[in-house]
């Protein structure tokens, strides 16, 4: 089992950057896929982007696709998101997941852990 904390959310201008950062604990990091979904206001949870195992294969909804990129450092156990160009349509908590799945699954079923997610609102 692991355990799933974010941080880094916060209010940014459109146009503007965050990066959120996920930190694991319990087992391994590095035998896990992990993902980005996000959720606003009466939507359903959507994926964002994931990353395998060792960072060479990366999943990304077509949405975020040129402005959002995902990294994970396995020495800290911990996954990143970047996001740059944000747009008001942005605005969502942001949860981390981890999958035992072996490829970057991009569906939320596929995530069998998550974190309690961080708030990412973006003005116009």
């Amino acid at each position: 089992q692991v355990q799933l904390v974010e941080s880094g959310g916060g209010l940014v201008q459109a146009g503007g950057s965050l990066r959120l950062s996920c930190a694991a604990s319990g087992r391994t990091f590095s035998s896990y896929v992990m993902g980005w979904f996000r959720q606003a206001p009466g939507k359903e949870r959507e994926f964002v982007l994931g990353i395998s195992r060792r960072g060479g294969s990366i999943n990304y909804a077509a949405s975020v696709k040129g402005r959002f990129t995902i990294s994970r450092d396995n020495a800290k156990n911990t996954v990143y998101l970047q996001m740059n160009s944000l747009k008001p349509e942005d605005t969502a908590v942001y949860y981390c997941a981890a999958s035992d799945s072996i490829v970057v699954v991009a569906t939320r079923s596929g995530y069998n852990y998550w974190g309690q997610g961080t708030q990412v609102t973006v003005s116009s």
